[in-house]
């Protein structure tokens, strides 16, 4: 581990217990309108856009709502959750406080919105820690793409090369495989059926943040 100079995270299932959110918001907000969720739409939303996810639910099903609508119903839904439910996951911030020892640069790349963001990084202690946050909204591409990643480090002032990057799920792996990053996959409940994909794919994979803790970073002890 001695050649990173910068550690880059995703949030939702990397870092916060959160994934469970938007299996509650598909299934109640489905259930309300009299439809069944089922794994092929949960496969088929995960790591879209927030408006691609409300323009292919509302196309689906036939909506009567508008794509605001639906993305409106969904960000109060899961507010809720982010602000007064969700925690970290085991060891993140004992790994973050770790980091910040060996001066290493810390950032967030992630899909998720701001609005649901901040609180739970605020209620968990959490936000003090991150020196840049990159949202795919500002690349214009999902985590099967590079681009977050590069952007992330171009903000962190570090080469990709330079990056190690934590992921839970194959996309994010991916795309910072492309980056020239070094991945770790991380385990989560929500992406388990993709276990043997991930430890395929990534360079590392760890159960929880306990692992990564004692590392040597830049030949520091």
């Amino acid at each position: 581990m001695c050649r990173f100079k910068a550690a880059i995270f995703d949030a939702d299932g990397t870092i916060i217990d959160s994934m469970y959110v938007w299996e509650k918001v598909d299934r109640d907000f489905l259930t309300e309108h009299g439809i069944a969720v089922t794994q092929e739409y949960s496969d088929a939303v995960r790591g879209m856009f927030f408006r691609t996810a409300a323009e292919y639910t509302k196309d689906k099903y036939g909506l009567d709502e508008s794509v605001e609508d639906i993305m409106q119903a969904w960000l109060g839904m899961a507010r809720r959750e982010y602000e007064f439910n969700v925690r970290s996951k085991p060891f993140v911030k004992e790994y973050l406080e770790y980091l910040k020892q060996k001066n290493i640069r810390i950032g967030l790349a992630t899909s998720s919105d701001p609005y649901l963001l901040e609180p739970v990084l605020k209620n968990n202690g959490l936000h003090e820690y991150f020196d840049t946050v990159c949202y795919t909204s500002e690349v214009g591409k999902n985590k099967s793409f590079p681009d977050v990643y590069i952007r992330t480090a171009e903000k962190l002032c570090v080469a990709p090369e330079a990056c190690i990057v934590f992921e839970d799920i194959p996309e994010g792996i991916e795309g910072a495989d492309k980056a020239g990053m070094y991945t770790v996959a991380v385990y989560d409940r929500a992406s388990e059926k993709d276990l043997d994909h991930l430890k395929r794919k990534a360079d590392k994979y760890i159960f929880d943040f306990s692992e990564m803790l004692g590392e040597k970073f830049n030949g520091q002890e």
